[in-house]
């Protein structure tokens, strides 16, 4: 009798569905879907999805620098002072780049 094979645990993250938020306003921004997938016996939850914008991955970024020690943290795409939130290239940039730095 064959015992069955242990699956190999996974998890897959994905940066989707960028959209502007409070676009008549002043202080507009785009957020962004991320979506977790996993297998691993360590995750309750198999999936979940939420939307973040830009400055919660940086919040995201400084809490893990925090308990990395001297560890080197993958960078997140860089800050532009002007973001134009109708700028789709810059939009797609920023968002494979936050893909990025989750998949790190």
């Amino acid at each position: 009798m064959m015992k069955d094979q242990e699956e190999e645990e996974f998890i897959t993250v994905r940066v989707q569905d960028p959209r502007i938020q409070d676009q008549n306003s002043w202080a507009s921004y785009v957020d962004y879907k991320i979506f977790l997938y996993t297998n691993s016996k360590a995750f309750t939850v198999k999936t979940s999805c939420v939307r973040r914008r830009y400055r919660e991955f940086v919040w995201l970024r400084r809490q893990l620098q925090k308990n990395a020690g001297l560890v080197p943290l993958p960078e997140l795409p860089g800050k532009k002072p002007f973001f134009q939130v109708n700028d789709i290239e810059s939009i797609e940039r920023r968002r494979q780049g936050l893909q990025q730095f989750l998949e790190k």
